[in-house]
């Protein structure tokens, strides 16, 4: 005769949480943030937790969702800089950025000295650029289109987070030569993060 003790062990404590939280309704509280899980970790789990109730895993998908599928690299001027303005040359970290979704940040300069609003507008590294001093080298300067020529503020005393795709591409405005084209995207108040 086998003895049985009374304390479950921890698979089954498992199984018992797992069997009594798929079948419960929460209560209803402030919306929780969900914890980021990457498709990896959650095709991962999904199989660890089929395991521990005795069923046989199923296959991890590889596809992922459409919002997990681009995010946006932030760069900084000095990636910007690795184009040579004066033969067209650029590093291979920016070649890799060409056409990829990316986050800049800067100061916004309109295109005329009175425009308060506008679709098409300057990015550069830092406040008055290109207004009152010579403008900055090509490769510190990028010129915005917004994507479906949505108007923005064009506000040239705050700093913003600009996202969009870029171009290694090299055009003119009123202000010079621009090394950068960018379908502007997505414009939001700087912050450190």
């Amino acid at each position: 005769m086998s003895r049985r003790s009374p304390v479950l062990s921890l698979a089954g404590i498992s199984v018992v949480l797992l069997a009594t939280t798929a079948f419960t309704t929460p209560a209803v509280t402030a919306p929780a943030r969900p914890l980021p899980i990457t498709p990896p970790a959650r095709a991962a789990a999904a199989v660890a937790a089929v395991a521990l109730a005795g069923a046989a895993p199923v296959a991890p998908t590889t596809t992922a969702p459409k919002a997990l599928v681009e995010e946006a690299v932030n760069i900084d001027w000095r990636v910007l800089a690795g184009l040579d303005y004066t033969n067209g040359k650029s590093t291979d970290t920016l070649k890799k950025l060409e056409g990829k979704l990316v986050r800049i940040p800067g100061f916004v300069v309109p295109l005329d000295d009175f425009q308060e609003d506008g679709a098409e507008f300057l990015l550069v590294p830092y406040y008055g650029a290109c207004v009152h001093t010579p403008p900055p080298p090509p490769n510190q300067i990028v010129m915005v289109e917004m994507s479906g020529k949505k108007a923005i503020k064009l506000n040239l005393f705050d700093a913003v987070w600009m996202s969009g795709r870029l171009k290694i591409s090299s055009v003119e405005s009123p202000y010079g030569t621009v090394g950068y084209q960018l379908e502007g995207l997505k414009v939001e108040p700087y912050s450190s993060k």
